[in-house]
């Protein structure tokens, strides 16, 4: 074992000590180590769960016979960091985390890692981590919240408050209202209940072949959540056994998988950023311009919020990610033969699947779109490219022309939002926030949509 290092010998007695010190027994010893990476603490909401997940993790190793070693990783709130200087911190936590468990996971010489991520940049930061270490490893998550409801009766969301603060600067809701979305958009535990940066990374890292199916879609508050992370568990032990490693599962051929599944599903724009750092780790280089290239030929299935109308908590009933991949298999638009983390091929983990909700995830031959979720724009605003969520966009500004309202912070934007100096048809573009503008790389979405305005914050490349 890997771990022996640490444990055989006499050379290693002065390290068995210092197990010992740790309440670890001579027979636990024996026993493969496992590394238990988990994120948890108390100001992220998709994070407040996480210690049961770990809990549960660790039932599942001891079941297969591993000694679970737990560690923690950090992780940021990006609704709480968002318009303040916070959110020039949120990015950077993506490498420091990425750095901090590979330190972790080599000092210590574990012979496999269960990964517990679940908010934004904390999900491709530990798969960075996994593709960096290279021994057996397996990803689960923390689990979407479940959509919240208004006193109406209407389903709600995050990005519903943010809309309803726009709402309230335009004096189109009163301050009660936006108690009611404050009260209700986010009423459960969980990474937030649309298809955000944290859910779309979540259901990537199962379509990348990374994660057990549900991953991405159980919801938090189930528990079949947690009966997901015994499994988990268990079968990080069948991984060691076999010796299946996270570079044998993250193949060129399952990034474009990956990024496949990203457009059916109508995935966050930020995984055009994450990918392709993930993949980096892997000795993999992801082209920006693929994306069109893979859109072109994808179909998008799936209008979860903000792009419409349906939650996690649906498409989990639907059938999950597997169901997304289940459709593009029957037309040839993934590769099947790949081998994941069940320590099967995708094919094999996709017999007997079937889609229980033709609303939710639209069968390939009636689309929302021919074309997938995210586009690659290029022009004299992003020579060099920018991204755009297609999905979410309104049919009637697919195409558009309006003046250009320049402002040189996101600060500056939202004050004059707020002031109502913004009129419908206004082109808004925010300079000077991105990786190189702004140390640390701030991310305007605090600016809401009051009013039809075309809102140009962020160009990532």
């Amino acid at each position: 074992m890997r771990s022996d290092v640490i444990k055989k010998g006499i050379p290693a007695a002065p390290n068995r000590s210092l197990l010992y010190a740790l309440g670890y027994t001579a027979e636990e010893l024996e026993r493969p180590l496992i590394g238990v990476v988990c994120s948890y603490n108390e100001i992220v909401p998709g994070h407040m769960n996480l210690d049961k997940i770990a809990e549960a993790v660790k039932a599942g190793i001891r079941a297969a016979g591993g000694t679970p070693v737990e560690f923690p990783a950090i992780a940021v709130c990006d609704g709480i960091a968002m318009g303040h200087v916070g959110m020039k911190y949120s990015l950077v936590t993506r490498d420091l985390i990425a750095d901090s468990t590979e330190a972790m996971a080599m000092a210590h010489q574990f012979d496999g890692l269960v990964m517990i991520p679940n908010c934004d940049k904390n999900v491709p930061g530990l798969l960075m981590a996994a593709a960096r270490v290279n021994v057996p490893t397996i990803f689960v998550s923390g689990g979407p919240m479940l959509a919240g409801t208004l006193n109406s009766g209407k389903r709600t969301c995050l990005s519903h408050m943010f809309e309803a603060v726009g709402a309230y600067y335009a004096d189109k809701l009163d301050e009660a209202g936006v108690e009611d979305y404050e009260n209700n958009a986010c009423p459960t535990c969980g990474s937030c209940s649309g298809m955000y940066t944290a859910n779309s990374m979540n259901c990537l890292t199962e379509a990348i072949g990374m994660g057990l199916g549900g991953n991405g879609t159980i919801p938090a508050v189930y528990s079949a959540r947690l009966r997901l992370a015994k499994h988990a568990g268990m079968k990080i032990m069948e991984l060691v056994e076999k010796d299946i490693r996270p570079r044998d599962i993250m193949t060129e051929a399952a990034f474009h998988n990956a990024e496949t599944i990203d457009m059916a599903l109508g995935c966050s724009t930020n995984t055009m950023l994450h990918l392709p750092a993930i993949a980096h780790e892997c000795g993999i280089e992801l082209s920006f311009d693929m994306a069109n290239e893979i859109s072109d030929k994808t179909p998008n299935l799936c209008h979860l919020a903000p792009a419409g109308d349906t939650y996690m908590e649906d498409l989990d009933r639907a059938g999950g990610v597997y169901a997304v991949m289940a459709e593009l298999a029957r037309k040839g638009l993934i590769d099947t033969s790949l081998i994941t983390c069940t320590g099967k091929t995708i094919a094999e983990n996709l017999e007997g699947v079937v889609n229980r909700n033709p609303e939710v995830i639209r069968p390939i031959e009636n689309p929302y779109t021919t074309t997938g979720g995210i586009a690659v724009l290029k022009g004299n605003l992003a020579p060099n490219g920018c991204v755009v969520k297609q999905s979410a966009v309104a049919p009637e500004m697919m195409e558009h022309e309006g003046p250009a309202r320049v402002f040189n912070s996101e600060e500056e934007a939202i004050e004059a939002i707020y002031a109502g100096k913004i009129v419908a048809g206004d082109v808004v573009v925010i300079r000077y926030e991105g990786p190189k503008a702004a140390p640390a790389c701030a991310r305007c979405s605090t600016p809401p949509p009051p009013l039809r305005a075309w809102v140009l914050t962020r160009m990532w490349l």
